[in-house]
């Protein structure tokens, strides 16, 4: 799937199980902020992408990210997804909630 199919699916509402979110991962804590991998399944291969959340101004928000890498197997887009979440919020740290997708 280009990503450009990836991109409308996501917004279309498609029901199609290509281009799906997998279930997030167990949420991880790091920093403050709460990390939940969730992996786009590409006919069989995974999109590392997830979800970031903490608090701001009194409310919970949660950020989506998606990224470029494919994976080959789901557990190892898992731990990628992670390792960027990870990067992503050493990088950006709080000020990353301001948004709603990364």
């Amino acid at each position: 799937m280009g990503f450009g199919k990836l991109i409308k699916s996501l917004f279309s509402g498609s029901s199609s199980a290509a281009g799906a979110p997998i279930a997030p991962s167990e949420p991880i804590e790091y920093k403050g902020l709460t990390i939940e991998a969730a992996p786009i399944d590409e006919d069989g291969k995974f999109r590392t992408a997830g979800y970031i959340s903490g608090e701001l101004d009194g409310e919970t928000k949660r950020v989506q990210f998606i990224r470029a890498d494919i994976n080959s197997d789901r557990q190892t887009a898992i731990d990628h997804s992670i390792s960027k979440a990870r990067q992503i919020i050493d990088e950006r740290g709080d000020k990353l909630l301001e948004r709603s997708n990364l």
